[in-house]
C-alpha cells in the first residue's frame, strides 16, 4: 500500500511541475497533494507546522496565479477589455497553438481587447506586455513553490 501512495505522490509532484507551465493544471496544489500522500507513508514524516505553512503558501500562490496577470495588464494601462482579452487569449492559445500559445495568447488577447476598446496601438501593446510580464511572474512563482515541494519529496528518500 505504501508504494502505491508513493507512486501516486510522485505522479502528483510530476503533474504539479507540468502544471506550472500549463495553466489548465493547478501545479502547486497537485505538488502539495504529493507531499500529503508521502506524509501518509512511513518513508517521510513532515511536521504539522510544515504542512500548515506550505498549505497556506500553496493557497496564496494559487490565488495569486489568477490575479498577477490581471494585475500586470492593469498596471501597464490595460482596460477591462484588455484583461478579458488576456484571459480569452490564454485559453485559445492553450488549445489551438500549444505550447507557444500559452505565452503568445494572453499577449495577443490583451492587445486585441485594447484595440477593440478603441485604444491606440501603443497603449494596446503596453497592455499586452503587462499581461506577458504578469504571466511570466506568476509562472516563476509557481515553479518556485512546486520545485521546493518536489525537492522535499525527493529529499525524503535520501
Amino acid at each position: 500500500m505504501e508504494w502505491i501512495l508513493i507512486a501516486l505522490g510522485a505522479l502528483l509532484i510530476f503533474l504539479g511541475i507540468i502544471g506550472c507551465v500549463l495553466p489548465i493544471i493547478p501545479g502547486p496544489p497537485l505538488a502539495y497533494g504529493g507531499i500529503i500522500l508521502l506524509h501518509l507513508t512511513s518513508k517521510a514524516q513532515f511536521s504539522s507546522q510544515f504542512l500548515i505553512i506550505w498549505g497556506i503558501i500553496v493557497a496564496v500562490v494559487t490565488i495569486l496565479d489568477y490575479m498577477i496577470p490581471v494585475w500586470g495588464t492593469k498596471r501597464f494601462g490595460g482596460s477591462k477589455r484588455g484583461v478579458w482579452g488576456s484571459m480569452i487569449g490564454l485559453v485559445v492559445g492553450l488549445f489551438f497553438f500549444p505550447p507557444f500559445g500559452i505565452i503568445v495568447g494572453p499577449f495577443a488577447g490583451a492587445v486585441i481587447g485594447e484595440v477593440t476598446a478603441g485604444n491606440d496601438s501603443r497603449s494596446a501593446l503596453k497592455s499586452g506586455f503587462g499581461s506577458f510580464v504578469g504571466f511570466v511572474f506568476a509562472t516563476l512563482l509557481k515553479l518556485i513553490v512546486s520545485g521546493w515541494l518536489c525537492w522535499k519529496f525527493v529529499a525524503a528518500f535520501f
